[in-house]
């Protein structure tokens, strides 16, 4: 037996089996951020305006970029979050494939203000004293808990964690893509590492982030893939 022979041969060591190296039984979670949005106006926007704005112009462009991009991928089905600009994103991605796209719809946003009527501003209702405090206090925390009237980060985490591990649940071995946004892909992972923050990235627009899994091991291959929107003049945060 050659030397080669034997290292073919060699159980996988400790290392390989916690992050599923070279795992021919792993499978893969791609999660895509969803194209830029069309943004509403922020001195007259409403509760409502900012919930479920569709894809700009840049945004479909992004979301052909990451459908062309997977396109070697095996990808088995798409899920994608109810609302424009995930589920746009993601039916891009399951054409390109022509695979089937499903909607989860827990897999939406964070809910900023849920508990506010959607045709009112936050700063009417609450003031702006109020909304500076909450929005200074989460660049000091990056914690969702630091808005009022807004789901818990405790129950978000526990939403998307379902949602997530829903989705990949039917599919042991295969490519699965789930279109979401970036405050469910930051909860997600920020979950999985154990921190204590909500979002301890930015993920870009149309941005590329996978995980292996397999049974109850997941693994992070990489974040924030960018550099195919970048090449083609597309990159935006």
């Amino acid at each position: 037996m050659s030397s080669d022979d034997a290292n073919d041969e060699h159980p996988p060591s400790p290392i390989d089996r916690a992050f599923l190296t070279n795992d021919p039984e792993a499978g893969q979670l791609i999660l895509v951020r969803h194209g830029q949005q069309r943004w509403p106006d922020p001195e007259t926007a409403t509760v409502g305006d900012w919930v479920d704005p569709p894809l700009s112009e840049l945004g479909e462009k992004q979301a052909a970029a990451v459908a062309a991009y997977l396109a070697d991928e095996p990808v088995s089905v798409v899920y994608s979050s109810h609302l424009k600009r995930a589920h746009a994103t993601g039916r891009a991605v399951a054409e390109a494939k022509e695979v089937e796209q499903v909607v989860i719809e827990e897999l939406e946003e964070i809910h900023l203000y849920g508990g506010l009527p959607p045709d009112t501003r936050p700063s009417d209702v609450l003031g702006d004293k109020v909304i500076g405090g909450a929005r200074n206090r989460f660049v000091l925390t990056r914690r969702w808990d630091s808005y009022p009237h807004s789901e818990t980060s405790a129950d978000f985490r526990r939403r998307v964690g379902l949602a997530v591990e829903g989705a990949i649940a039917d599919h042991p071995g295969e490519t699965v893509v789930v279109a979401c946004h970036g405050g469910v892909i930051n909860t997600y992972l920020a979950d999985l590492l154990g921190l204590s923050v909500d979002m301890f990235y930015r993920p870009v627009h149309a941005s590329v982030h996978r995980i292996r899994f397999k049974g109850t091991v997941r693994a992070i291959d990489s974040l924030n893939e960018q550099a195919f929107l970048r090449d083609q003049g597309l990159l935006s945060h």
